[in-house]
């Protein structure tokens, strides 16, 4: 019994030293996007990337992208080569799952301007990065630091206007670029719970 403690001990410590934490090293991960293509984070190294918790069926990342205001942030951070993967985590048995082929058409229907849609059904990348709601945002600076966290913006109303909010993450992109620091750090999420399987 002693030794089984000790292994489940060990594993949880092995897992909680991989988990993503600001200021550390954004855990690494392998996954598939919607095209069938491996996508690694280490791949990205020497850029800024962010990473978007995505679920359009969740009110508040749907009006980020009713509004355009999300692929307009895209489109503006891709122009100076900041990578943007977007990591859906909802599993296949849930209503808002997307097949590759329904996320290939969302992303033209929406316009979407991500580097990659990640199909994360296992919830693997999302737990990974213990990703809480839809959206959840992650920046990760070029020597592949976590510098981000949290909320898109101060407004967690699904009917707000996301172009008179404060955007964090386009504030902590800004800050890098500049060669600052991040002022805000993290703030709490909010949105729809990740539907994951487990």
């Amino acid at each position: 019994m002693e030794r089984v403690f000790i292994v489940l001990t060990t594993m949880v410590l092995a897992a909680s030293a991989l988990a993503a934490e600001i200021g550390k090293t954004a855990p690494d991960f392998s996954a598939t996007d919607i095209n069938g293509k491996t996508v690694k984070l280490s791949d990205y190294k020497g850029k800024i990337v962010v990473l978007e918790s995505y679920n359009s069926d969740c009110p508040f990342c749907n009006n980020q992208y009713k509004t355009g205001a999300t692929q307009d942030l895209q489109r503006d951070l891709a122009g100076k080569g900041v990578v943007w993967l977007i990591v859906n985590s909802v599993n296949p048995n849930n209503a808002s799952h997307r097949t590759p082929d329904q996320a290939r058409q969302e992303i033209a229907d929406k316009k979407i301007v991500a580097t990659a849609w990640i199909d994360d059904s296992s919830g693997a990348v999302g737990h990974l990065y213990d990703m809480k709601t839809t959206p959840d945002m992650y920046v990760i600076d070029k020597n592949g630091v976590l510098v981000y966290q949290g909320a898109i913006d101060d407004k967690p109303d699904p009917q707000h206007d996301p172009r008179t909010a404060h955007n964090y993450v386009h504030e902590a992109v800004d800050a890098l670029m500049a060669g600052k620091p991040v002022e805000v750090s993290q703030t709490k999420p909010y949105g729809c719970g990740v539907k994951y399987a487990n």
